[in-house]
C-alpha cells in the first residue's frame, strides 16, 4: 500500500497569461473556425463548406467550446427550418493577429520546404559478388 498524498502548504503559482491565451485555441480546428468567422458571421453549413475536411460532429463541438469560452456568439435565425449564425466576439477578434502571425510563419516553413531539393535516398546493394545477398555458387 502506498503512502498517503499530503496537501501542499504552498499556494499555487499565478496563472500564466501565455498558457491562458493558448488554452483559448486548444482543440483541433479551433483556429480554423476563428479564421473563417473573421470575415463575417457564418451559418453551420457555410462553415462546413469553408473547412471541407472537418466533420459535422467536430465542428459542432468546436463551436460549442468557442461559445462557452466567450469567443463566438450564436444567434438563432427565425427561418424554417431553424438555423443559427455564428460570429466572433470582441475577444475572438483579439486572437486574429496571433492566428495571422502563426499562419505567416507556417507559410514561410512551407515555402522553405518546397524550395529545398529532395533528400537523396540511399541505394540498397543489388546483391553483387561482395554483398550479403549474393547467391552462393
Amino acid at each position: 500500500m502506498g503512502l498517503p498524498v499530503r496537501k501542499s502548504k504552498v499556494a499555487p503559482p499565478p496563472a500564466c497569461p501565455l498558457t491562458e491565451s493558448l488554452a483559448l485555441l486548444r482543440g483541433a480546428w479551433a483556429p480554423n473556425v476563428i479564421w473563417c468567422l473573421s470575415g463575417e458571421p457564418r451559418r453551420f453549413g457555410e462553415l462546413r463548406h469553408d473547412i471541407p475536411r472537418i466533420s459535422a460532429r467536430v465542428l459542432s463541438a468546436r463551436l460549442r467550446e468557442l461559445e462557452s469560452r466567450g469567443l463566438v456568439t450564436r444567434r438563432v435565425l427565425a427561418t424554417s427550418p431553424p438555423s443559427a449564425e455564428y460570429a466572433l466576439t470582441g475577444m475572438g477578434r483579439e486572437l486574429l493577429p496571433a492566428i495571422r502571425a502563426l499562419a505567416s510563419v507556417g507559410q514561410k516553413l512551407i515555402d522553405g520546404w518546397s524550395a529545398r531539393p529532395p533528400a537523396a535516398v540511399p541505394r540498397k546493394p543489388r546483391g553483387g559478388a561482395g554483398s550479403a545477398t549474393a547467391k552462393p555458387k
